[in-house]
């Protein structure tokens, strides 16, 4: 038995071979996040993630309920939450990911010291949220095919939806299927993938 094992010391070599693959499709997500081109329909994986924020701010709200799909076709109802010309203090998106050797923890962050976060139309697929929210003028009940407070963002014709104009939210805590947004600025984007790491929250 080797001296790493009889100590219960991590292969490092065999991680970061498991490891890499998760890094460059990371890093190639917010490449392509930044650029605005990620598309919102997608296959969704079979792991939801945390998604946190200090602050969120933004010029309109409009949410209805829909059923992202994962490859194997399996339904994950959530709330489709489209935030119009978001700013965010900071934001942690985390992720428990199953390897060989261990449940790994990847985890993107931004923002707080090294300046807000921006995107536009940012839409989360959420399974809930929580947080102290300020909404504008909000308009509950409203079909969601008549949905105009974020451009783009709207459902089915006779279903339920609702909307406000102007928003902040402090504390946000969601745990979301997917999160897609155009023209993301991610200051001070870090990614760690690690055996044992902290959740956001």
């Amino acid at each position: 038995m080797s001296e790493a094992h009889r100590h219960g010391r991590t292969n490092w070599k065999k991680t970061a071979v498991v490891a890499l693959p998760a890094v460059l499709a990371v890093g190639t997500m917010a490449s392509v996040m930044a650029q605005g081109a990620l598309a919102a329909s997608f296959a969704v994986s079979g792991t939801s993630f945390q998604v946190s924020s200090g602050n969120l701010k933004s010029q309109g709200l409009s949410s209805y309920v829909q059923t992202d799909r994962d490859a194997d076709g399996k339904g994950h109802p959530v709330a489709l939450l489209g935030i119009g010309n978001a700013t965010l203090s900071d934001i942690c998106q985390a992720a428990e990911v199953k390897t060989p050797v261990g449940t790994v923890m990847f985890k993107l962050t931004a923002g707080g010291d090294a300046g807000k976060v921006t995107a536009s139309n940012l839409v989360i697929d959420g399974e809930d949220l929580v947080g102290d929210a300020r909404f504008g003028t909000a308009e509950i009940g409203r079909d969601a095919s008549t949905l105009d407070a974020v451009n783009g963002v709207s459902g089915e014709r006779g279903k339920f939806g609702l909307q406000a104009r102007g928003i902040e939210v402090s504390q946000v805590r969601s745990h979301a299927w997917s999160a897609t947004g155009g023209n993301f600025r991610l200051r001070g984007m870090k990614v760690d993938v690690s055996i044992g790491g902290k959740k956001c929250f």
